[in-house]
């Protein structure tokens, strides 16, 4: 199986970047964010002609997050996360496929820090861990996947000494992501390249893609019985030079049908 998430930076405005990928990666899950549209003009009919079932929570203008599932139809479980009931923020969808919970979310930039968004962004991961602990409490397999707006460490940021007071490196949200590390999920891609300088997002400024000036933005974290079956996990960069693209790239995984054997770190 292969499931991967993409920031697309706008469904309609790249849906035929979307489009393309689809066709080309073939992923059987996709979880999408940044759709930047309602729920009205979510690209449904495109979407189904192209072999996807699809749930979504869209937004005018900003947020929205999408699951696609190759050839079925995704069981929708839940939109937004609990916590704050006056939060009408698109940033958390839910559904079951093929047994397997995905959570897709699109966590709060921050900036500029110190404010009221970067608060905001502290509160909404301290909901998502609240969540999260319940999810593994359940004993089901899931994924957590999507923009989670942070780099865990210095490995994953181009120059990080020009990031410490940026909202997406600033200490206290590394900190959260390495608590909700802690519950026992799995970073796919540094459980497989531990040491390796990987990049999910790159801006549209200063040559930054060419330069490969570059951060890691983009996470799949996995439950214990999903991480046994992680065979691999990559970066689909090269769709970060297409024409029209997002300035995120894909990340995708692939979860063997059986647990693997691996050396432990």
């Amino acid at each position: 199986m292969i499931v991967a998430t993409y920031n697309v930076n706008g469904v309609n405005g790249r849906l035929e970047v979307l489009l393309k990928w689809l066709e080309k990666a073939q992923p059987d899950i996709a979880i999408l964010q940044e759709l930047k549209a309602p729920d009205i003009r979510f690209p449904e009919d495109a979407i189904g002609n192209a072999g996807y079932g699809a749930v979504w929570h869209g937004q005018k203008s900003w947020n929205g997050v999408a699951i696609l599932a190759r050839g079925q139809m995704p069981l929708l479980t839940r939109k937004g996360l609990p916590g704050e009931p006056e939060d009408e923020q698109s940033r958390y969808i839910e559904a079951i496929v093929d047994g397997i919970v995905i959570g897709g979310l699109y966590l709060p930039n921050g900036n500029p820090y110190p404010g009221t968004k970067f608060e905001y962004k502290l509160r909404w991961f301290q909901r998502l861990r609240d969540y999260a602990a319940g999810l593994l409490e359940l004993g089901v397999p899931v994924i957590l996947a999507g923009d989670y707006n942070v780099m865990p460490t210095e490995l994953d940021v181009y120059k990080p000494e020009r990031w410490k007071n940026d909202a997406l490196f600033r200490i206290e949200v590394r900190d959260a992501f390495r608590e909700l590390i802690a519950q026992g999920w799995t970073d796919a891609i540094r459980e497989l390249h531990p040491d390796e300088t990987i990049y999910t997002f790159w801006d549209y400024f200063r040559n930054a893609y060419a330069r490969n000036a570059g951060l890691r933005l983009d996470h799949l974290l996995l439950s214990p019985d999903l991480a046994e079956r992680l065979a691999k996990a990559d970066v689909d960069t090269h769709v970060r030079g297409w024409d029209h693209t997002s300035d995120h790239a894909p990340v995708r995984i692939k979860l063997a049908e059986k647990p693997i054997k691996r050396r432990t770190r």
